[in-house]
């Protein structure tokens, strides 16, 4: 499979490694990533807390931390604070959570990191940041869905760059129109690539708010047996399999398509079992593996034993789908490609059957 390296720089979610290399000296060796966006200690964002499930406590991470962004900004990487939780419950428009983020923000400013863009699905929080801090830039979240130019106008007195919604990213056509609305209008326009979500899942609210409130849910009697991920829940049934084809992730042989109505494309590695694998991929521009093993959340195991051979897709397969109305009711085209890219591993590589 040629390489084509794409030219858009790339920006790699922060995670802490409680063992193993941190995380700066794996973006270090990744000239392309020229962001790194990460959240606060203990602080909701859109996955759960940093350190979460971790032994390290508040301090040890505070330390790691500073010693990853230190040696980030340093290198002249661009350094992203999320603030972009879905629910901030009773605080959502409260001098407490004004507070906090100008004490964050204010921190990050004296260990010499203070950010150059805020991530945020919050409103609230955009003019907070626009207020205290008019010079970083800030940036709506990818959680926003923001899927119409009228959105993006309705916003720009709050945001500074734009992450276009997941659902209509694969048309370079729709890409097209918010790039040059964005450009003529002194914006940036960012795309979510690696992302696993079902497209127009309608479980996507209630998901992101679970996780904005993860630790006290983890805390809770939860039902036992019942799945909040309907894509998990999908995947159960082979039959399924071809609703991943049909979702928002764009492959890492298209992405130099983007060239020039993108600014930046976005990685999610937060919680990614091997975040060097995703970077090397997406600035390569090409994948030999399980196409699988670059999604977050990751289906290896939903999948198995069939995996999704990235070398087997049709030749007309980025045409087609950047083409599609995305109805999905009728065409039959996803069907026919898993059939091409679906393989079993424990029987010699045989096709996918539903």
């Amino acid at each position: 499979m040629k390489d084509v390296p794409s030219a858009i720089d790339l920006a790699a979610g922060y995670q802490h490694f409680a063992d193993g290399a941190p995380f700066a000296e794996i973006v270090l060796r990744h000239p392309a990533v020229k962001e790194v966006y990460f959240p606060w200690i203990d602080e909701p964002s859109g996955r759960p807390r940093l350190g979460f499930e971790e032994e390290d406590d508040p301090d040890e991470l505070a330390a790691a931390l500073r010693r990853d962004l230190t040696r980030l900004r340093n290198a002249g990487v661009r350094l992203d604070l999320l603030l972009n939780a879905n629910c901030y419950g009773a605080e959502a428009m409260g001098r407490s959570l004004e507070e906090r983020i100008c004490h964050i923000v204010d921190t990050l400013a004296s260990w010499s990191c203070r950010p150059e863009i805020c991530t945020t699905a919050s409103p609230f929080v955009a003019h907070v940041l626009k207020t205290s801090f008019p010079d970083i830039e800030v940036r709506a979240s990818v959680n926003m869905r923001l899927s119409t130019l009228q959105a993006f106008r309705y916003l720009a007195p709050l945001f500074d760059s734009y992450h276009l919604c997941r659902d209509v990213q694969r048309s370079l056509a729709t890409v097209a129109r918010f790039s040059e609305w964005c450009h003529a209008n002194g914006k940036k326009l960012c795309i979510l690539a690696n992302s696993g979500c079902l497209r127009n899942c309608p479980w996507q609210t209630f998901h992101d708010n679970l996780i904005a409130h993860s630790s006290e849910a983890m805390e809770a009697e939860n039902v036992k047996g019942w799945c909040p991920h309907l894509c998990w829940t999908l995947y159960r049934e082979a039959g399924n399999f071809p609703e991943l084809l049909k979702a928002t992730w764009i492959r890492p042989e298209d992405m130099h398509r983007y060239e020039g109505l993108v600014d930046v494309v976005k990685l999610a590695t937060r919680q990614h079992a091997n975040p060097g694998m995703v970077i090397s991929a997406y600035e390569r521009g090409s994948f030999d593996g399980n196409l699988l093993d670059l999604f977050e959340p990751g289906f290896s195991p939903a999948f198995f034993p069939h995996f999704i051979d990235n070398s087997s897709f049709p030749e007309d397969w980025f045409e087609r789908t950047s083409a599609c109305q995305h109805e999905c009711t009728q065409c039959g085209y996803c069907e026919s490609a898993m059939l091409a890219v679906a393989r079993r591993m424990d029987v010699g590589g045989r096709p996918w059957t539903a």
